[in-house]
């Protein structure tokens, strides 16, 4: 009797655990989605310029890049998971004071929400090459979709809750905290458990992140991460604009930007996918090329059945690219601190880069007054990425890196020893 008890309690913490993923995933983009519909709405109520409004976008993403190097510092001194409950923690504070109806507290609530998650970003990487160290591809894409359709959610709903249901913009975007919530009591279960149970929680001695910004494969996962980042954000912030320019009404142009967002869903599977092969070079590499396609199809075709097309490859593209590149993190490594800290490093490349996309793109657009020089910029981003995720995707680890590291090392102090040697003997003292 026992025995089965034993057996049936595994089998509800590994269902808690998933549940335990599933919940922090579904904070890391719904907070800033649920933004974009409500912006002009909360700028006419606050009485904020438009720059200022674009600024509750970009501000996340600046935190983003500037915490990442470092959550891995923290999860090494407290544990991942202690780490993760703080950041859900500050995500939770951020988001109920961005609701309060004040300029001070939505900047300041607003900045809250991008360290927070930006904590959570990068450790959860970690935190699931520590509990699923064989199913690293399975759970990558399990936590891909389930961020990927909150985000998506987030923005459809957040109008709605304002006016049909009558909210406001306030109440409608504090709704957001009950997620966060949810993760601080299902991440506490877990460490109070692990403590019952005199586990050590996971502390590496001897982090190796010095190393990991000097591993030429730590820097082609992260330019990797990075660019498809930039392309995400830069589709995110422009599509309907471009769309809109090509003829398009601003309604359609905004259902577009949907359908690219729900029609990538199924690409985040492809960590199954991936984790089926030694090398994902190829994988990788194809997927770049239908975002190169659909870039291509904006920029030289106008008619609709075009326009859908590009709009669906750019959209299958940016679903399957961002768990790829999440899905190097863990296969890229061989233990939670590698991933860790490869994660803190190419988040912090990767959401400067994602800052930085629309920005660019957008100033293109206003010094030459069209789309084409943007979109042609795109397309090298894209033909980069390409590059970038061949080097990402070969079957290799940071370890086999820093051991080459080690053995150069090595073999250079041998070197200078010997030729000491053979100084000393031919120049006695």
């Amino acid at each position: 009797m026992r025995i089965y008890q034993f057996e049936d309690m595994k089998r509800y913490n590994q269902f808690l655990l998933v549940a335990g993923i599933i919940v922090i995933a579904f904070n890391l983009r719904a907070a800033i989605t649920s933004v974009g519909p409500l912006a002009n709405v909360i700028g006419e109520d606050l009485g904020l310029a438009s720059w200022s409004v674009g600024v509750l976008t970009s501000l996340p993403l600046i935190a983003f890049a500037v915490m990442s190097p470092v959550a891995p510092i923290l999860g090494n001194r407290y544990s991942n998971e202690i780490v993760l409950i703080a950041g859900m923690g500050v995500l939770l504070v951020g988001i109920l004071a961005r609701s309060i109806p004040m300029v001070l507290f939505l900047f300041g609530g607003t900045l809250l929400i991008g360290l927070g998650i930006s904590v959570s970003n990068v450790l959860l990487p970690g935190v699931i090459k520590e509990r699923f160290p064989n199913r690293v591809p399975h759970m990558t894409s399990v936590y891909s979709i389930a961020m990927g359709l909150v985000a998506a959610l987030a923005s459809g709903v957040s109008v709605p809750l304002a006016d049909s249901v009558g909210l406001g913009w306030e109440w409608s975007l504090a709704l957001w905290g009950l997620p966060a919530a949810a993760g601080i009591v299902i991440w506490v279960y877990f460490v109070k458990r692990r403590r019952a149970a005199n586990e050590v929680s996971v502390h590496y001695v001897g982090a190796s992140d010095l190393r990991m910004w000097k591993s030429r494969l730590a820097w082609e996962v992260a330019v990797f991460l990075g660019l498809q980042a930039f392309l995400y954000y830069v589709v995110i912030a422009w599509l309907p604009a471009i769309l809109q320019d090509y003829g398009a009404g601003s309604g359609t142009a905004g259902w577009m930007l949907s359908y690219a967002q729900f029609i990538g869903l199924p690409a985040s599977l492809l960590p199954l996918l991936a984790g089926k092969f030694k090398s994902q070079r190829g994988l990788t590499v194809s997927v770049c090329l239908l975002a190169f396609a659909g870039t291509a199809g904006l920029l030289f075709g106008e008619s609709t059945v075009i326009m859908i097309t590009s709009v669906t490859l750019l959209g299958v593209s940016t679903g399957g690219l961002f768990p790829l590149a999440l899905a190097f993190l863990g296969m890229r490594t061989n233990d939670p601190q590698q991933a860790a800290e490869l994660s803190g490093m190419a988040q912090a490349l990767g959401y400067f880069l994602a800052a930085l996309g629309p920005i660019v793109i957008g100033s293109l657009n206003d010094i030459t007054s069209g789309w084409q020089i943007p979109l042609v910029m795109v397309l090298v981003v894209t033909v980069l990425m390409a590059a970038s995720g061949y080097g990402a995707g070969r079957n290799r680890t940071v370890a086999d890196e820093f051991s080459d590291m080690a053995d150069r090392e090595r073999a250079s102090m041998e070197s200078d020893a010997r030729s000491q040697s053979v100084g000393n003997k031919e120049n006695p003292s």
